[in-house]
């Protein structure tokens, strides 16, 4: 049987966001190690990595309401022409040299505002240009995971902490200009049909409306609690592993760069490898599975005696990051209604964000009481309780169900009847 093709307005959306996930990488890199010449005190680390997740804990369910009135390809292309024009204040600061913690804390958070619009509105777009078609959905996230991947984490890093020896500026106006080049790109897609406006509701009710979707759904709510319960132990290991990789493992900044490209590397064979999986052990066995590995992988870095362990540590647990945020969000897509898309696309990543500031605090708390590495171990021993907790409810019983049922299938009750 031959493959569909995907259309032509998906290879520049995958276009705009390889480029934007290049500079993000060379950010991700460059931030930790900006906030690092200025302080080593672990809490106010903690400040610059929550900063950039509380807008999701903000405004994300009301975020995602206002995405499903609006045109969602011009929401993307203003959210990141915005981005690369407030790139532009820190980098004047750094210039300046007065460049702060709280410079960089509220850069992140208006960065994280801008990628709270721009992601909604991509998730909810992505259906509408695929036609909803389970198997291109899975293709396409494949495909846009496997290039940001290798983007923001195999390539960005790297070049991040490389540009910052060039000048504390240097890497900011690099993420600047990949955020100026996706806009204009992104402008350029075909144009989606607007949502159905909901007449006479207003803006809280709909907000509540896609909440109340995702909460009644057990499918839903376990895909949506997994990212949750991760963000808390990921912000936690972000949070610390520049400290721990420059303190423990005895890496420079250039050494820590690749420690991030391992894991990129690993995301990058995950996501290529993710419908394999999905087939092969249904994508309810797979997700459980992926989420054991990455549990299991968090353990080996924290245990991690030298710099090529905690390598190989972070490529396992980029492996099974890779392979689930493929197979979650292209299931969520093909079962959610399109004019609940967004909303239901940013609940669940609101419950993600919302975990994700306490992470980064019980990361700098943890460090700074006790030892670097307890932060590690604390995750990991989070991420195995949330994989044995969220197992039934995303089994491959439920995820066929709805999967039969978003295509107007009959259900049988005694499996469909499992899904609210």
């Amino acid at each position: 049987m031959e493959r569909v093709k995907l259309p032509t307005g998906f290879g520049r959306l995958w276009t705009a966001q390889t480029v934007s996930s290049l500079g993000d990488g060379v950010t991700h890199a460059a931030l930790p190690l900006l906030a690092l010449t200025l302080t080593r005190d672990p809490m106010a680390l903690a400040v610059v990595a929550a900063a950039g997740t509380l807008p999701w804990v903000l405004f994300g369910v009301l975020g995602g309401a206002l995405v499903d009135r609006w045109d969602r390809r011009r929401t993307m292309w203003v959210a990141d022409a915005a981005r690369a024009v407030l790139l532009a204040i820190p980098a004047t600061a750094a210039v300046l040299d007065v460049l702060s913690i709280a410079l960089l804390a509220a850069v992140a958070f208006l960065l994280g505002l801008g990628g709270l619009f721009f992601d909604t509105a991509a998730t909810a777009y992505l259906p509408d240009l695929l036609g909803r078609d389970p198997a291109l959905l899975e293709r396409a996230n494949s495909r846009l995971r496997g290039a940001q991947t290798a983007a923001s984490g195999f390539a960005g890093p790297p070049a991040g902490s490389a540009l910052l020896a060039l000048g504390r500026a240097v890497p900011l106006l690099a993420d600047a200009v990949s955020f100026a080049l996706s806009a204009l790109l992104v402008r350029s897609l075909p144009a989606a049909p607007r949502p159905v406006p909901q007449a006479r509701e207003s803006l809280l009710r709909q907000a509540r409306a896609g909440a109340s979707y995702v909460f009644r759904n057990q499918l839903l709510l376990g895909l949506a609690l997994r990212p949750a319960v991760g963000n808390i132990a990921f912000l936690a290991v972000e949070t610390v592993l520049a400290l721990f990789a420059h303190d423990r493992l005895g890496v420079g900044a250039f050494g820590f760069g690749l420690l991030l490209t391992a894991e990129a590397a690993g995301g990058l064979l995950g996501a290529g490898i993710a419908s394999f999986l999905g087939r092969r052990l249904g994508t309810g066995t797979a997700l459980t599975c992926t989420a054991a590995l990455e549990g299991l992988a968090i353990l080996g870095l924290a245990a991690a005696p030298n710099p090529y362990v905690a390598g190989l540590a972070l490529a396992v647990c980029g492996a099974g990051m890779g392979a689930t945020m493929v197979l979650g969000p292209s299931l969520r897509q093909a079962i959610v209604p399109a004019h609940l898309m967004g909303r239901v696309a940013s609940t669940s990543r609101m419950l993600a964000m919302c975990a994700a500031p306490f992470g980064a605090f019980l990361g700098g708390w943890l460090a700074a009481a006790y030892d670097v590495r307890t932060p590690l171990y604390t995750s990991a021993g989070l991420l195995l309780a949330m994989t044995a907790v969220t197992a039934t409810m995303t089994g491959n019983r439920r995820v066929e169900a709805a999967l039969l049922a978003a295509a107007g299938e009959t259900v049988p009750p005694s499996v469909g009847g499992v899904l609210l």
